[in-house]
């Protein structure tokens, strides 16, 4: 399934900024970034329930927003992007 994750994070204080990157880093080790602070994951159910577990764990349920939209891939699904930005496609052959 692909998984929309968002995040918003209180970087007010030293401890929000560490949080921050802790947030970040675990978003980076499953997706791809598609802006500051939203990623694109293709995961299966259980990856999904662990990130998700990890993240809630990372964040401050008192100043933080974390949100994740998940996209079936029985229902299919369509991206439009409009600028510079250009994804990664994973399916595709890595040519060193």
């Amino acid at each position: 399934m692909l998984v929309i994750v968002c995040y918003d994070v209180n970087t007010e204080t030293r401890e929000g900024r560490r949080r921050l990157r802790r947030v970040a880093k675990l978003c980076e080790s499953v997706g791809q970034r598609v802006q500051k602070s939203v990623f694109e994951c293709q995961v299966d159910r259980a990856r999904f329930e662990a990130l998700e577990r990890d993240l809630v764990a990372e964040i401050k349920d008192g100043e933080d927003n974390l949100r994740f939209y998940r996209i079936a891939e029985l229902k299919g699904y369509e991206v439009r992007e409009h600028g510079c930005f250009r994804a990664t496609d994973f399916d595709a052959p890595l040519i060193l």
